[in-house]
């Protein structure tokens, strides 16, 4: 569980700061599979790598659909974007991050 304990993570106050959203649009955009987010200490809280300076990393909700759709619970998908991934040779969301999409999704698929 390394991956996900060495990772920045934003709740939904620092959300709403960075993003200059309401804390319900932030929230609708976590329910609408935009963004995924765990409690942390009872802290619903987002990892900071799923979020650009605009909005959700665009390249996050077709992924997070893919998994859901292939049994993954919210946390179970979270943990799977953060760690490493032997067939990647890094985690899905630094592949996500360096123009990988498709390869991401194509592994994300075969986990079913």
């Amino acid at each position: 569980m390394s991956g996900t304990d060495e990772r920045a993570w934003l709740t939904v106050p620092d959300l709403v700061e960075r993003l200059g959203l309401t804390p319900s649009r932030v929230r609708r955009l976590i329910e609408d599979k935009h963004l995924l987010a765990l409690r942390r200490d009872g802290v619903l809280s987002v990892p900071e790598v799923f979020v650009t300076d605009e909005g959700p990393l665009p390249e996050l909700r077709g992924t997070i659909i893919v998994l859901g759709d292939n049994g993954f619970s919210d946390d179970e998908a979270v943990r799977w974007l953060l760690e490493p991934e032997d067939s990647l040779g890094a985690a899905p969301i630094d592949a996500l991050l360096a123009g990988r999409k498709a390869e991401v999704r194509r592994i994300a698929q075969a986990l079913a």
